[in-house]
């Protein structure tokens, strides 16, 4: 019986000791990317999932548990198809989902197949789903009419701005930061203000023409910051900067531009760039989600979607770290959990 005793004990202990070697590998631990062939990666969180929104032929939302759950999501809907001709209808990019209100907006540009007709398109969901169902409203119109790429809302003390990139004038010599104030999700007013222009060395050693685009709105603690790429996105040189908002009017300003990349290429993440925010599902956590090549030199045809988590420097600032690279296991946000099967 002592034998029998003994060997019950040994089994129990082994087994144990496997569902914890388990629990602190697969199920505490993920790996990026977390999907591949992807660019301009903008992810939400909702309820209990993450919802990751993405050009393929139009406007698709993926919806997953967890964040390498992208990968396969549970499911994934066509929010909208474009026409086959006309404005709107050719060269779909980075389209970029925001809660404002009670409602899901998707803020993308698009061409009628000529790059210098590129314009900003916005869908409405019907409701709070941020798989929609989502109604075209058409052209979201900037000042000026110019070339427009990347927008997204600043949502400040109750105040919506939009923030995009786009020419100075009606041909590509530089791509720079502008601002607007809105009136509602669907109209831009007022006057556009620059906000950004790549005329520091780090953002003009690749290119011509010079790249500021992706502004990604980021609020922590009552301050206003963007975060934008610059640089040639196809390079590896692509990399994060940062704006701060110094006064309290976003449209005058100042933005204090960093003195660098604050998030830049490391081996195995060349490029990392065109980002997004998402919190962790307990909301103790800030996490950055980018874009990145495996490989050096492979441009625009070898991004994938990463994620990683950031804290905040004692000034307040955010503090990115380098990125990660790919084969290096990463904690799981605090609080997500991979679904029962």
């Amino acid at each position: 019986m002592r034998v029998w005793a003994w060997w019950v004990a040994a089994v129990l202990y082994g087994c144990m000791a496997a569902a914890q070697a388990a629990g602190s590998n697969g199920a505490t631990q993920f790996r990026n990317p977390i999907r591949e062939r992807g660019a301009d990666p903008s992810l939400v969180r909702h309820g209990k999932d993450y919802y990751l929104a993405f050009s393929l032929g139009g406007i698709w939302v993926a919806k997953a548990r967890t964040l390498d759950g992208l990968a396969e999501p549970e499911i994934q809907k066509q929010a909208w198809t474009p026409p086959g001709s006309g404005p709107g209808c050719c060269n779909v990019w980075a389209p970029e989902l925001q809660r404002i209100g009670k409602r899901y907006y998707i803020y993308f540009a698009a061409d009628d197949g000529r790059n210098e007709h590129h314009r900003m398109y916005v869908l409405e969901s019907a409701g709070d789903d941020p798989l929609g169902p989502y109604a075209f409203k058409g052209e979201l119109k900037t000042p000026g009419d110019r070339w427009a790429i990347d927008g997204a809302v600043l949502q400040r003390k109750d105040a919506l701005y939009f923030v995009w990139s786009g020419w100075e004038g009606e041909t590509n010599v530089e791509q720079r930061l502008y601002i607007a104030a809105m009136s509602d999700p669907l109209t831009v007013t007022g006057e556009r203000h620059e906000i950004s222009r790549p005329d520091q060395d780090w953002e003009r050693s690749v290119g011509n023409p010079f790249v500021n685009e992706g502004p990604q709105p980021l609020e922590h603690g009552g301050r206003s910051f963007i975060v934008y790429s610059a640089n040639g996105s196809w390079s590896d040189a692509y990399c994060l900067g940062l704006l701060t908002l110094e006064g309290d009017d976003p449209l005058a300003g100042p933005w204090r531009k960093s003195q660098g990349c604050v998030f830049a290429q490391a081996p195995h993440a060349y490029g990392p760039g065109h980002n997004s925010f998402v919190k962790s599902p307990d909301g103790k956590e800030d996490w950055l989600v980018y874009h990145a090549n495996y490989d050096s030199g492979t441009g625009w045809s070898g991004r994938d979607v990463r994620a990683q988590r950031f804290d905040w420097s004692p000034d307040g600032t955010p503090r990115f770290g380098r990125p990660a690279d790919p084969d290096q296991p990463l904690r799981r946000p605090s609080g997500e959990r991979l679904p029962r099967k």
